[in-house]
Order: C-alpha cells, then sequence, then structure tokens
C-alpha cells in the first residue's frame, strides 16, 4: 500500500481578501470615553467590547480602540456595553 503525503489546502489571498471591511460598512462605533469605565478609571475594568466583538478589531488600552478598517459596524459591541459608552452613528455623518 503507497503512503500518501496529506497536504492542507491552502491559498494565497487575492485581492479584497484582507478582511477590510470599513469600505461597505453603513455604521461605525463611536466610544465615549466620558462614559466608558476603563477610560474613566484608566484600568482593566470592563472591556466586555473587547469580548462580545466578532471579529476582534476591538484592542484594549486607556479605554477601547477599534480599528475601522476592518469593523464591520455590526453595533455588538455598542448592544453590550453596560454604561452605553458606545453609540453607533452613520458614516454619513462621521
Amino acid at each position: 500500500m503507497a503512503k500518501t503525503k496529506k497536504v492542507a489546502a491552502w491559498a494565497a489571498p487575492g485581492p479584497g481578501d484582507a478582511g477590510k471591511t470599513g469600505l461597505w460598512r453603513t455604521q461605525r462605533p463611536v466610544v465615549d470615553p466620558e462614559r466608558c469605565t476603563p477610560a474613566k478609571k484608566k484600568n482593566d475594568a470592563c472591556y466586555i467590547c473587547w469580548l462580545v466583538c466578532p471579529d476582534g478589531v476591538i484592542s484594549r488600552g486607556q479605554g477601547p480602540e477599534i480599528d475601522l478598517e476592518y469593523c464591520k459596524g455590526c453595533s455588538i459591541c455598542a448592544e453590550e456595553c453596560p454604561v452605553d459608552a458606545i453609540s453607533m452613528v452613520d458614516e454619513e455623518e462621521a
């Protein structure tokens, strides 16, 4: 019986496959640092938005930072924020 070499499927990403979604997003999240618990207290007190973001575009710092090149505008972070520090605004207004 001949041995077969197992090779995982792999393809190089093409143009548009980088996952950048900022061009087709209709709404973007905006963080209000006056309401955001980590931004006010300057510590890792909350970051629920970071935990629930399905695309992992929220980073933890002195308040959450959102990478708008990759954010789809799904609004999960705004819906889950316990202090309503994240609001969704139309792209035309931003």
